[in-house]
Protein backbone atom coordinates (compact mmCIF):
# COMPACT_ATOMS: atom_id res chain seq x y z
CA UNK A 1 0.00 0.00 0.00
CA UNK A 2 1.22 4.03 -0.53
CA UNK A 3 0.04 7.24 0.64
CA UNK A 4 -0.63 9.41 -2.27
CA UNK A 5 -1.27 12.71 -3.77
CA UNK A 6 -3.64 11.71 -6.99
CA UNK A 7 -3.88 14.61 -9.60
CA UNK A 8 -7.33 15.27 -11.61
CA UNK A 9 -7.68 12.99 -14.21
CA UNK A 10 -7.38 16.26 -16.66
CA UNK A 11 -3.96 16.71 -15.25
CA UNK A 12 -2.58 13.17 -16.00
CA UNK A 13 -3.88 13.33 -19.32
CA UNK A 14 -1.95 16.76 -19.94
CA UNK A 15 0.98 14.86 -18.80
CA UNK A 16 0.21 11.74 -20.96
CA UNK A 17 -0.03 13.86 -24.08
CA UNK A 18 3.13 15.64 -23.53
CA UNK A 19 5.15 12.31 -23.10
CA UNK A 20 3.17 9.72 -25.59
CA UNK A 21 4.90 11.42 -28.83
CA UNK A 22 8.26 10.76 -27.31
CA UNK A 23 7.73 7.39 -25.86
CA UNK A 24 9.60 5.66 -28.74
CA UNK A 25 12.75 7.63 -28.22
CA UNK A 26 13.74 5.36 -25.36
CA UNK A 27 14.27 2.09 -23.84
CA UNK A 28 12.28 3.13 -20.70
CA UNK A 29 9.45 1.05 -18.65
CA UNK A 30 6.86 3.80 -19.16
CA UNK A 31 4.43 4.64 -15.46
CA UNK A 32 0.63 4.16 -17.17
CA UNK A 33 -1.63 7.42 -16.63
CA UNK A 34 -3.86 5.73 -14.05
CA UNK A 35 -0.96 5.14 -12.15
CA UNK A 36 0.79 8.31 -12.00
CA UNK A 37 0.82 9.74 -8.55
CA UNK A 38 2.71 11.53 -5.77
CA UNK A 39 3.72 9.15 -3.25
CA UNK A 40 3.94 10.49 -0.06
CA UNK A 41 4.29 7.37 2.31
CA UNK A 42 5.43 3.61 1.02
CA UNK A 43 3.71 0.92 3.30
CA UNK A 44 5.28 -2.52 2.06
CA UNK A 45 3.11 -4.85 4.38
CA UNK A 46 -0.37 -3.58 5.98
CA UNK A 47 -2.25 -6.38 7.81
CA UNK A 48 -5.79 -6.33 7.45
CA UNK A 49 -6.02 -5.68 11.62
CA UNK A 50 -4.38 -2.37 10.95
CA UNK A 51 -6.68 -0.81 8.24
CA UNK A 52 -8.90 0.96 10.61
CA UNK A 53 -6.69 2.68 13.07
CA UNK A 54 -3.97 3.18 9.59
CA UNK A 55 -7.68 4.91 7.85
CA UNK A 56 -8.44 7.22 11.50
CA UNK A 57 -4.86 8.15 11.75
CA UNK A 58 -4.80 9.37 8.09
CA UNK A 59 -7.63 11.04 8.72
CA UNK A 60 -6.38 13.26 11.66
CA UNK A 61 -3.47 14.12 9.97
CA UNK A 62 -4.90 15.15 6.48
CA UNK A 63 -7.52 17.10 8.68
CA UNK A 64 -4.34 19.19 10.24
CA UNK A 65 -3.16 19.90 6.67
CA UNK A 66 -4.76 22.88 4.23
CA UNK A 67 -5.70 22.25 0.49
CA UNK A 68 -2.85 23.96 -1.80
CA UNK A 69 -2.33 24.47 -5.31
CA UNK A 70 0.34 22.80 -7.42
CA UNK A 71 1.49 21.55 -10.84
CA UNK A 72 3.43 18.99 -12.96
CA UNK A 73 6.47 20.81 -13.63
CA UNK A 74 10.36 20.04 -14.04
CA UNK A 75 11.87 16.98 -14.05
CA UNK A 76 14.75 15.21 -12.20
CA UNK A 77 16.24 11.54 -11.69
CA UNK A 78 16.94 9.09 -9.30
CA UNK A 79 19.69 8.89 -8.02
CA UNK A 80 20.80 11.23 -10.23
CA UNK A 81 20.89 12.28 -14.09
CA UNK A 82 24.14 10.14 -14.90
CA UNK A 83 23.08 6.94 -13.31
CA UNK A 84 19.46 7.08 -13.28
CA UNK A 85 16.66 4.38 -12.48
CA UNK A 86 13.73 6.54 -12.47
CA UNK A 87 12.73 9.53 -14.60
CA UNK A 88 10.24 11.87 -12.63
CA UNK A 89 8.26 15.13 -13.21
CA UNK A 90 7.92 17.33 -9.93
CA UNK A 91 5.21 19.39 -8.86
CA UNK A 92 5.84 23.71 -8.95
CA UNK A 93 5.80 24.34 -5.47
CA UNK A 94 5.60 28.01 -3.63
CA UNK A 95 7.63 28.32 -0.12
CA UNK A 96 4.10 28.05 1.38
CA UNK A 97 3.16 25.08 -0.59
CA UNK A 98 6.64 23.23 -0.06
CA UNK A 99 6.14 22.97 3.51
CA UNK A 100 3.04 22.12 3.11
CA UNK A 101 3.84 18.89 1.39
CA UNK A 102 6.73 18.25 3.83
CA UNK A 103 4.01 18.13 6.43
CA UNK A 104 1.47 16.13 4.97
CA UNK A 105 4.12 13.59 4.04
CA UNK A 106 5.67 13.58 7.24
CA UNK A 107 2.02 13.14 9.10
CA UNK A 108 1.24 10.41 6.52
CA UNK A 109 4.28 8.45 7.60
CA UNK A 110 3.54 9.38 11.59
CA UNK A 111 0.10 7.69 10.93
CA UNK A 112 1.55 4.40 9.39
CA UNK A 113 4.38 4.25 12.46
CA UNK A 114 1.72 4.95 15.10
CA UNK A 115 -0.47 2.14 13.76
CA UNK A 116 2.44 -0.32 13.90
CA UNK A 117 2.86 0.21 9.85
CA UNK A 118 6.45 -0.04 8.42
CA UNK A 119 7.29 2.66 6.50
CA UNK A 120 9.90 2.49 3.58
CA UNK A 121 11.72 4.74 1.59
CA UNK A 122 14.20 7.47 2.02
CA UNK A 123 14.49 11.05 2.27
CA UNK A 124 11.08 12.90 0.65
CA UNK A 125 11.39 14.29 -2.74
CA UNK A 126 7.77 15.31 -3.83
CA UNK A 127 7.49 14.07 -7.41
CA UNK A 128 5.58 11.91 -9.87
CA UNK A 129 7.54 8.79 -11.33
CA UNK A 130 6.94 8.70 -15.23
CA UNK A 131 9.43 6.39 -16.56
CA UNK A 132 11.99 3.32 -15.14
CA UNK A 133 15.37 1.64 -16.51
CA UNK A 134 16.15 -1.70 -16.55
CA UNK A 135 19.64 -0.55 -15.77
CA UNK A 136 21.48 2.69 -14.43
CA UNK A 137 21.63 5.02 -17.40
CA UNK A 138 22.58 8.51 -18.41
CA UNK A 139 19.34 10.79 -18.63
CA UNK A 140 19.98 14.20 -19.12
CA UNK A 141 17.93 14.77 -22.56
CA UNK A 142 14.89 13.29 -20.84
CA UNK A 143 15.38 15.61 -17.41
CA UNK A 144 15.58 18.87 -20.01
CA UNK A 145 12.57 17.80 -21.70
CA UNK A 146 10.03 17.39 -18.18
CA UNK A 147 12.36 20.75 -17.49
CA UNK A 148 10.46 22.83 -20.07
CA UNK A 149 6.88 21.25 -19.30
CA UNK A 150 4.11 22.60 -17.00
CA UNK A 151 1.13 21.06 -16.65
CA UNK A 152 -2.26 22.51 -15.27
CA UNK A 153 -3.07 23.83 -12.32
CA UNK A 154 -4.81 22.04 -9.48
CA UNK A 155 -5.63 22.07 -5.96
CA UNK A 156 -4.17 18.97 -3.10
CA UNK A 157 -7.73 18.38 -1.15
CA UNK A 158 -7.24 15.02 -0.10
CA UNK A 159 -4.84 12.33 0.40
CA UNK A 160 -5.35 8.59 -1.02
CA UNK A 161 -4.67 5.26 0.60
CA UNK A 162 -4.10 2.98 -2.12
CA UNK A 163 -3.44 -0.47 -2.43
CA UNK A 164 -0.99 -2.42 -5.16
CA UNK A 165 -1.62 -5.65 -6.53
CA UNK A 166 1.91 -6.47 -7.59
CA UNK A 167 1.62 -8.18 -10.81
CA UNK A 168 -2.43 -8.09 -11.74
CA UNK A 169 -2.01 -5.08 -13.71
CA UNK A 170 -1.45 -4.99 -17.43
CA UNK A 171 1.84 -6.14 -18.60
CA UNK A 172 2.04 -7.47 -15.30
CA UNK A 173 2.55 -4.29 -13.52
CA UNK A 174 0.99 -3.74 -10.61
CA UNK A 175 -2.99 -2.82 -10.41
CA UNK A 176 -3.97 -0.14 -7.98
CA UNK A 177 -6.91 0.25 -6.60
CA UNK A 178 -8.39 3.36 -4.03
CA UNK A 179 -9.01 1.97 -0.47
CA UNK A 180 -9.95 5.61 1.10
CA UNK A 181 -9.45 9.17 0.48
CA UNK A 182 -9.14 11.65 2.98
CA UNK A 183 -9.83 15.50 2.93
CA UNK A 184 -7.51 18.18 4.01
CA UNK A 185 -8.46 20.41 6.17
CA UNK A 186 -11.68 18.43 7.14
CA UNK A 187 -12.95 15.58 9.28
CA UNK A 188 -16.07 13.09 8.94
CA UNK A 189 -18.75 14.42 10.09
CA UNK A 190 -18.07 17.97 9.90
CA UNK A 191 -21.00 19.68 8.36
CA UNK A 192 -18.45 21.09 5.65
CA UNK A 193 -17.60 17.63 4.19
CA UNK A 194 -19.92 16.19 1.31
CA UNK A 195 -20.12 12.46 1.86
CA UNK A 196 -20.00 10.06 -1.34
Amino acid sequence: MFVALVPPREVLEHLEEFLEPRREAAELRWTAAEQLHVTLAFLADVEERRLDELGERLERAAARRTPLGTRIAGGGAFPHVGRARVVWAGLELDDAGRTEVRRLATGARAAAARSGVEVAGKRFTPHVTVARLGRPAEVSNWVRLLDAYAGPAWTVDRLTLVASHLGEGPRGRPRYEVVEEFALGRRRGDPHVQQD
